[in-house]
Formats: structure tokens, C-alpha cells, sequence
């Protein structure tokens, strides 16, 4: 018998469709009764495996007629879930170890000044060409090598075409297509369907969460998703500087606000890393970020000035931090980072990031580096 499997969109008036690639509408979609979504408890997000009915000639769309599995679970396990709503947020306390033998400085630096752990909020600050995605493209390859267990979303809103197909190649390369889904909405699209995609992944990794799996959402890039949300929210009547509407903001301060560890046996962790963008010459843009600016616990800021003088990673050292990194690094890693910090305080941005780099580069992995500086004077 055939088998159905697909992402299930629940609309307004109660009934719902499976979904396919992209969490999108096709002609392959599969009907879901209210009836069915109300007695399972079905929500918006859930991957469901089940079988379809024969269609008639008069159906638009084949029927579900028995469902099978809920993301992987079974009906009573999936019944018994609770909802990501009723989760109790703690801070990260497991840390991401993003270092790896060819993953280049920007890891190491990351893993030890600003560490990322599962259910971490961070915010990636970069004006135009200053090596966001490269970054980002980094810090999946090491979350794909270092951590097996992890399910991760790469979200591409308003981006390049071949933006995606490398993306795409880059998790193809790595044969990781079973753990990392490219969800993408590129530039020649609608608002609406900029919109429509990034409120699915949402609800999508939510599911993931409630069943206890840790969730890493890598976005690129929160600026594009509110300007999105600009063009389609209804307006409030009043206006920002930049022509921002306020209202517009209110998804994806959701979206970013759904980060978060929680207490163990209640559910999984969601980490969420944000690229926003500065500096593009849109007062826009500007605003957008100022109102994002401290909502993460994690921020990364890049600084073109740096990567100007042909110096990559162009991470300013000095802004970029994370908030209770004490929960993520031992004693020694503690100790170590204060000591790094105290010499670069007084160093203009430039020099803060050459001698982070020139210390970083002497020392083959981040754990000599520790011993070394600790045993400096």
C-alpha cells in the first residue's frame, strides 16, 4: 500500500495539508480532516506518515485516511506531548565545541569568546561583505561534524538564487540531507510567500523541540524578514524612522524569541544564530537592528573596517560576546578569556582583532591556547 509523508499546514477554518519540499503548497498535497486534526491533536509543523485514500474524480486533493507516525513518533507518544508554549526557558548551559582540525580561526575564537550553546539566542552583526555567510557556512560545517544528534534548519529569506544551490551543494557535499533541510524563499518572490515560509519553519521546529530534539535554525537574514513583514503586515498608523512600521516587527521578534534551552526531561533546545545587517545604506536596516540589539544572549558582530584590511575573520573582538558564558566554559577557559580581554581593552577594534588572531594562530587547538595563556605572567 502507498504511503504518504508530509509537513502539515492546519488553515483557519480547521482542516489542513501535507505539505512538501520547501513546506509549501504543490499539487501533491494531501487533505487532512478537522475531525482527524482535532482527536490526534494535530498542530501546524508535525511531519506526518500515513496513508492517503483513493482520490475521486471529483477531488482536487487525495484524502489521509490513517495516520501512522507523528515526526517519527507514535499516535500515543505524539498524544502525550506537551505544548512548546508550556516549556520553562532556562539559559544554554551545553555548549556547542565548534573547533575542528580544518575549521579555520573563526571556530576557535567563537568556542572560547563567544561560545554558543544548545538554546542560544545570537544575533550575527555584518555590514555588506564582510563574510556572513562564509560564517555561517562555518559554523554548520562544525555543528554537522562535532554534533550528530542535531537537527538543523538553514532558512535563506530574500536571498540570490545560487545563494541556495550552494547551500544545497555544501549539505549534499557533507551527505547530511537526513539532519539539514535549506528552507528558502529567494528575492524574485513575493513578501507573502517570504513570510509564509518562515512562519512554517517556525511552527515546524517548535514540533521538533516538544519531542525533545535540539533544533539549530541558522536564519539569513532577520533584516530581510522584517522588511518582508513591512510590506505585508496591516499598518498600525504609525511609523518608525526608516518608513518601519512597529507592527511589522512583532513576527520576527517571535520567531527570534522562540530560542531557548529548556528544563531537561520536558523538552528539547532551540538555538537560533540571525544574521542582521548594518551599514547597507537603508536607515531601515539601521533601525531593524537597534530593535533586535540586546533581545539575543549571544552577538557576533563583524566589522567591515576589518575586513578591509584583509583581515579575516573580520570578528570585532571587542562587541562580540555572549551573556552567562560561564554556564558554557570551564574554570580554566573562564580564567583564560578574562586575561585575553584585559590586554585588547585599551587596543583601537583593528588591533584588538590582530592580536586576538596573531594569539590564536600560535597555538594549534583552543585547549593549549588555555594552558598558555594561563601560564603568562
Amino acid at each position: 500500500m502507498e504511503k504518504v509523508k508530509g509537513i502539515l499546514e492546519v488553515l483557519p477554518d480547521g482542516f489542513g495539508f501535507l505539505r512538501g519540499d520547501n513546506y509549501l503548497s504543490t499539487e501533491n498535497d494531501v487533505y487532512v480532516s478537522p475531525s482527524q486534526i482535532k482527536s490526534l491533536r494535530l498542530r501546524t509543523g508535525d511531519v506526518i506518515e500515513g496513508e492517503p485514500k483513493e482520490k475521486k474524480e471529483t477531488e482536487r486533493y487525495r484524502g489521509l485516511m490513517r495516520v501512522d507516525l507523528i515526526n517519527g513518533h507514535t499516535v500515543e507518544e505524539a498524544f502525550r506531548r506537551k505544548s512548546f508554549e508550556r516549556l520553562t526557558p532556562v539559559f544554554a548551559n551545553k555548549k556547542f565545541n565548534l573547533e575542528t582540525p580544518d575549521g579555520g580561526l573563526a571556530m576557535r575564537i567563537i568556542d572560547l569568546l563567544a561560545p554558543i550553546g544548545k538554546g542560544q539566542r545570537g544575533l550575527i552583526v555584518s555590514s555588506p561583505k564582510a563574510g556572513k555567510t562564509t560564517l555561517l557556512k562555518s559554523v554548520a560545517n562544525s555543528i554537522i561534524k562535532r554534533t550528530r544528534t542535531v537537527k538543523m534548519i538553514i532558512l535563506l529569506i530574500d536571498e540570490r538564487p545560487e545563494e541556495v544551490t550552494d547551500f544545497k551543494d555544501f549539505i549534499k557535499e557533507h551527505k547530511a540531507q537526513e539532519r539539514v533541510d535549506v528552507i528558502y524563499s529567494t528575492f524574485d518572490e513575493l513578501p507573502e510567500h517570504h513570510t509564509r515560509v518562515a512562519e512554517m519553519v517556525l511552527e515546524r521546529v517548535k514540533r521538533l523541540v516538544e519531542h525533545g530534539e535540539d533544533v539549530v535554525v541558522l536564519l539569513d537574514s532577520i533584516t530581510r524578514l522584517a522588511r518582508a513583514y513591512n510590506l505585508t503586515s496591516q499598518t498600525s498608523g504609525r511609523t518608525l524612522s526608516g518608513g518601519l512600521d512597529p507592527a511589522s516587527l512583532h513576527f520576527p521578534k517571535k520567531f527570534f524569541g522562540a530560542a531557548r534551552n529548556t528544563r531537561e526531561k520536558e523538552g528539547g533546545s532551540l538555538t537560533i544564530l540571525a544574521t542582521a545587517l548594518v551599514d547597507t545604506g537603508s536607515k531601515m536596516d539601521d533601525v531593524i537592528y537597534e530593535e533586535f540589539k540586546g533581545t539575543g544572549n549571544m552577538e557576533l558582530v563583524l566589522n567591515r573596517n576589518i575586513s578591509e584590511r584583509r583581515i579575516f575573520p573580520a570578528i570585532d573582538i571587542l562587541k562580540s560576546g555572549t551573556r552567562r558564558d560561564d554556564l558554557l566554559l570551564s574554570k580554566e577557559e573562564q580564567e583564560a578569556v578574562t586575561k585575553i580581554r584585559k590586554s585588547i581593552n585599551r587596543l583601537s577594534t583593528e588591533e584588538a582583532t590582530e592580536s586576538v588572531l596573531n594569539l590564536f594562530s600560535t597555538y594549534k587547538t583552543n585547549e593549549v591556547l588555555v594552558q598558555q595563556v594561563l601560564a603568562m605572567k
